[in-house]
């Protein structure tokens, strides 16, 4: 768990005991890494570190992998599985920027392989604004493209 001001599951972390019940999920609804795609972009803030690592042990290891991670600080980057084909690249949020602007800057200047599958999750406005990135401006197909907003600023 990430422990920050405010939020339900910050708070509940910050008060949790050994022995209370807590429910841990993966990568989410159903996504299966299909073998017949032949290259992945994983993106995500700090709240998607735990599925991305799920998803880098997951995925054959002879595909190749580029992911993006936002940090809201250096010491935050925390150890990934090993995939031998991934490439990862930690992005640094500037103080006061908007959660989630790092990673829509990285997903622009991206270099995507044309037929690659995305999966990506973070901060709900900025997986809008990816989503409309990858299939309006680059025009990749909306099966080709998981982003899901796993949380809201300010709420």
């Amino acid at each position: 768990m990430v422990i920050h001001d405010g939020g339900l599951a910050s708070e509940w972390a910050s008060n949790a005991m050994a022995g209370y019940p807590a429910a841990v999920s993966g990568p989410g609804r159903g996504f299966r890494p299909k073998a017949d795609v032949p290259a992945f972009v994983l993106a995500g803030d700090e709240t998607a570190i735990p599925a991305i690592s799920q998803l880098l042990e997951s995925i054959d290891p002879t595909k190749p992998i580029q992911v993006h991670i936002e940090i809201a600080v250096p010491e935050a980057q925390l150890p990934l599985r090993d995939h031998p084909q991934a490439t990862i690249a930690w992005h640094v949020l500037e103080p006061d920027a908007a959660p989630g602007s790092a990673l829509v800057v990285a997903i622009e200047q991206a270099e995507i392989q044309a037929d690659a599958h995305i999966w990506c999750a973070g901060e709900a406005a900025s997986m809008h604004s990816i989503r409309n990135h990858l299939i309006k401006e680059r025009g990749i197909p909306r099966r080709q493209a998981t982003v899901r907003g796993y949380w809201k600023a300010g709420r």
